[in-house]
């Protein structure tokens, strides 16, 4: 039973550090695309602010698969909102 718990473990953390991977897809497609427009603001705002309250625990916690899979999404999709922003289209006022 002790070697099954730690083959989960290991598979776990491998899906800790895989799983967050899928936003460097998004990532590149803004940024090729230059538009953001078809991402909601509150969507990356919010999934972005529930990441930042969730990392101190991951600092602090003994769960390595937690601490590895909250820091590594959460520097990962800070990627991802930093090129939400810097391609959102603002409208222009004198359209």
């Amino acid at each position: 039973m002790l070697f099954k718990s730690h083959t989960f473990e290991l598979l776990a953390l491998v899906a800790s550090v895989v799983m967050p991977m899928w936003n460097i897809p998004l990532i590149v497609q803004i940024f090729r695309r230059k538009s953001s427009a078809d991402l909601s603001l509150y969507w990356a705002w919010g999934v972005w602010t529930c990441m930042l309250l969730m990392v101190p625990w991951a600092f602090i916690t003994s769960d390595q698969v937690l601490r590895v899979f909250s820091i590594i999404n959460f520097v990962l999709f800070s990627g991802v909102v930093i090129a939400v922003m810097k391609y959102r289209k603002v409208p222009d006022a004198r359209s």
